[in-house]
């Protein structure tokens, strides 16, 4: 009878772990910095090679260099254990009939967190402006 009672402990608790782990109760644990710095490096140049790729017709060339990746550990919060930066230096040219290529250079950063539930970088917007006092 003992052996009935055990299989059927087992039976349930195989029914009832995967569930508890997915509500984050059982296995929760953040991948490691190694995991989610490729990952960020994989964005970083998914972006770059999505932004130098302009319609030839705009008459603007868009070179975007990767200047760093920063992953910062965020230990107090468990669905998003990780802050990740971004940062370029882009420069484009425009080409100007009457005064040769126009060049502009700036800098450029992506803020990013990585959620444990979607296992994956989320892009974060930059903080809206605080609206200034009516006079």
């Amino acid at each position: 009878m003992t052996r009935h009672r055990t299989a059927g402990v087992v039976a349930i608790a195989a029914l009832f772990l995967p569930g508890l782990a997915a509500c984050g109760r059982i296995g929760s644990r953040a991948p490691g910095r190694e995991v989610v710095t490729p990952l960020l490096q994989k964005e970083a140049n998914d972006l770059k090679a999505s932004n130098e790729r302009l319609d030839p017709v705009l008459g603007v060339k868009a070179t975007w260099t990767i200047k760093g990746i920063d992953v910062t550990e965020r230990p107090n919060d468990r669905d998003r254990p990780w802050a990740g930066t971004i940062r370029f230096r882009i420069r484009s040219e425009t080409k100007d009939m009457d005064r040769g290529p126009i060049i502009d250079e700036f800098d450029k950063q992506f803020d990013y967190v990585y959620s444990t539930a979607l296992e994956k970088w989320i892009f974060q917007l930059p903080p809206s402006p605080a609206p200034s006092p009516a006079q």
